[in-house]
């Protein structure tokens, strides 16, 4: 059965992200359009076509990371209270760190961050600002519904990536901290939402 024009459309658009995701990984933003596109298999123009960019791709491709690690916030599952939530957010930020593809990406975007401003302005507010910010919203909805007590979400929202992300990230950057392995990963993500909600119960 032949696919509509707009399935056609959605598989390359998904094509040249993860393309854009495996070059970036590899050879930072120095990956060039010509390269994203013979690793999508489409033509260069169709790249532009699709994002403009390579800053756009960049861009769409933190939101949709944000997107991911925000989802327990968004849709906790029924019956889910904050701490599954919240832990749930925990483990798909540590599962992040623990990915090679994904710290490679951020180490790169540190080391360019001089040469591109903009760029590191796009990556840091599509990304980490944004993920904060839907943090802190899914904070503030909690305390509305009485099953939390936070009266500043952003500053708690703050306070509970610094207890899950700890000295990992660095420690990644650095390449001398491998050990954040499943099980370790799921006992530091409901360690910090247990005490997070203990300090912020209502």
């Amino acid at each position: 059965m032949p696919r509509r024009m707009g399935q056609v459309d959605e598989s390359k658009g998904l094509a040249i992200l993860e393309a854009a995701r495996q070059a970036l990984a590899e050879r930072g933003m120095g990956a060039s359009i010509e390269d994203i596109a013979r690793r999508a298999k489409v033509s260069k123009q169709t790249v532009y076509n699709r994002f403009g960019s390579k800053a756009e791709l960049v861009r769409v491709l933190i939101e949709r990371r944000v997107d991911q690690i925000t989802a327990h916030l968004d849709s906790p599952g029924a019956g889910a209270g904050p701490e599954e939530a919240l832990a749930g957010y925990a483990r798909v930020v540590l599962e992040s760190i623990a990915t090679p593809s994904s710290i490679a990406i951020l180490r790169i975007h540190i080391q360019s961050s001089a040469e591109m401003p903009d760029l590191a302005r796009t990556f840091f507010e599509s990304g980490t600002r944004t993920s904060r910010a839907r943090l802190a919203a899914f904070l503030d909805g909690e305390t509305r519904a009485g099953r939390l007590r936070v009266d500043d979400c952003a500053l708690a929202a703050e306070f509970f990536a610094g207890m899950v992300i700890g000295s990992h990230q660095t420690g990644r950057l650095l390449g001398v901290d491998s050990d954040l392995k499943a099980p370790i990963i799921d006992r530091i993500s409901r360690e910090a939402a247990s005490r997070f909600v203990r300090a912020y119960g209502p």
